[in-house]
């Protein structure tokens, strides 16, 4: 048993310190972890490591604490915590570029290379909500790869499966997801012609 999943009993039996251990325990870890996925954004991006592991820790901890039954378990809430926060800041930031701020702005040619990223976090998002409903083990793969940006073995011992299937696995994802996002791509397309 891992000091993580001793730690996740202790919190379950209602030790009042075991949260603030858990915290102690996963926190440079989850921040390498997201430090690893921002290293990937467009520069530009506002969002810091430290801060996407807080936000993420307060969406894990909730009111009542957290309530994991191992690690596994724990890092693929938060692999789902810190994909939600992206996705909410890329949903957002695309809104307030078509003008859901209700503020008029000069354009700013720089800004507007740097919301790439975003516009494929959204369609990475959209692609991912149809693998997840065919199949839900690779849709938690994409989740902890792409989202997270853990290695092929620590996705592995997140998932239960061997690292060889990881990455067969990810390679089938990857060109799923760019077939899934270039026919959503072309269908609006067809639409804005039309």
């Amino acid at each position: 048993m891992t000091q993580i999943t001793q730690i996740l009993e202790r919190i379950q039996a209602g030790d009042d310190g075991a949260t603030d251990a858990l915290l102690g325990e996963v926190y440079d870890e989850l921040r390498r972890v997201a430090a690893a996925k921002l290293a990937k954004e467009a520069p530009g991006q506002t969002l810091q490591a430290t801060a996407l592991v807080h936000e993420a820790w307060m969406k894990l901890a909730g009111e009542d604490g957290p309530q994991f039954e191992n690690r596994r378990h724990f890092f693929g809430a938060a692999a789902e915590a810190m994909r939600r926060i992206l996705v909410e800041r890329a949903r957002k930031r695309s809104r307030q570029r078509r003008g859901g701020d209700l503020q008029r702005s000069s354009v700013d040619l720089d800004a507007i290379e740097s919301t790439v990223p975003e516009d494929r976090i959204l369609a990475v998002h959209e692609a991912l909500e149809v693998l997840e409903a065919a199949d839900p083990l690779k849709a938690r793969l994409v989740k902890l790869k792409y989202f997270v940006g853990l290695e092929n073995a620590e996705t592995a011992e997140a998932l239960g499966i061997s690292v060889t299937s990881v990455e067969r696995y990810w390679a089938y994802c990857k060109a799923w997801l760019m077939k899934e996002i270039r026919r959503s791509y072309s269908a609006v397309e067809k639409n804005e012609i039309s």
